[in-house]
């Protein structure tokens, strides 16, 4: 157990995936700052989706290049989000849409895999994440995309954090909702593929949706929520990868069982708060439109 833990090994071999780290720390924040809007819209499971699709890219970039899945995973994830906002635009088919999409990406991705004649040490990447194979170039495509998404994000936050609210409301007041649900989807399907190379297709959940919704069971506050949301996702990630280090284990498993661990505080926190106040405030769990800055 001490060697599992030894803090000098493990700051040491650190220094080797340093850039892995840097490329966590940025995913880190974009998922944490997406997170609440994706917990707010009920689209956990159309980041799954979307997932499945970016796996069938970086399993193209495999079989066809051999290198440069992110790319990959980018462009996958991209199509599906873009079907998801284009087919799934009606909230009562949005999940049955989503269903078939994840099947067949996830069918395309499991035949390319087949056919990829390379180590199967990379095809497991794509399951559980390739935080070694991770070099500086790969580095400034995240740093690119973080830019891209947090700056789109930042120019449609107050329209669509009100459309995620009260679409109803907001459509009457001449929110382009419909033009919204695609743009946000485009920018989850980006983050989405962003983390096939860090915590892997399976498990990409674990960041996009796991801290976000341990956020929202402690605050209403969307601003607040964002913000938790941001740490929870930095320590799951960054701490993840550091106790895989020493054991040579994929950072995957240690990623999401600390993102649970925060979440299951989080509901032990609003659990003890809630408890006497029964029957006040808004439910545990939800973000308060009242405390939204939209007006």
């Amino acid at each position: 157990m001490e060697e599992f833990f030894d803090l000098e090994l493990m700051f040491r071999l650190a220094g080797v995936v340093q850039n892995g780290l840097l490329a966590a720390a940025i995913l880190g924040l974009v998922a944490g700052v997406l997170g609440p809007l994706i917990v707010l819209r009920r689209m956990a499971f159309a980041v799954h989706g979307t997932a499945e699709l970016g796996f069938t890219g970086a399993a193209a970039a495999l079989l066809l290049v051999g290198t440069g899945i992110e790319y990959g995973a980018i462009a996958g994830a991209v199509v599906a989000a873009a079907l998801l906002g284009v087919l799934g635009g009606r909230s009562g088919e949005r999940d049955s849409v989503i269903g078939v999409v994840l099947s067949f990406g996830l069918g395309v991705g499991v035949l390319l895999l087949w056919l990829y004649p390379g180590r199967a040490s990379n095809k497991l990447g794509l399951f559980v994440g390739q935080i070694v194979s991770v070099d500086a170039s790969t580095v400034v495509v995240f740093a690119v995309c973080g830019v891209l998404v947090l700056s789109v994000l930042a120019l449609v936050y107050r329209p669509l954090l009100f459309a995620s609210v009260d679409p109803a409301v907001a459509a009457a007041r001449g929110v382009p909702v419909g033009a919204l649900a695609p743009l946000f989807a485009v920018l989850v399907g980006i983050t989405t593929a962003l983390g096939v190379q860090v915590v892997g297709v399976l498990l990409v959940l674990a960041l996009l949706v796991t801290p976000a919704a341990a956020a929202s069971r402690v605050t209403s506050s969307p601003l607040l929520a964002t913000v938790l949301s941001v740490i929870f996702a930095e320590t799951a990630v960054l701490g993840g990868i550091m106790l895989s280090l020493v054991p040579g284990a994929p950072p995957s498993p240690f990623v999401t069982t600390i993102s649970f661990l925060i979440y299951l505080v989080c509901r032990a926190v609003a659990y003890r708060r809630d408890r006497p106040r029964t029957g006040l405030g808004p439910p545990p769990g939800t973000l308060d439109p009242i405390a939204s800055p939209v007006r």
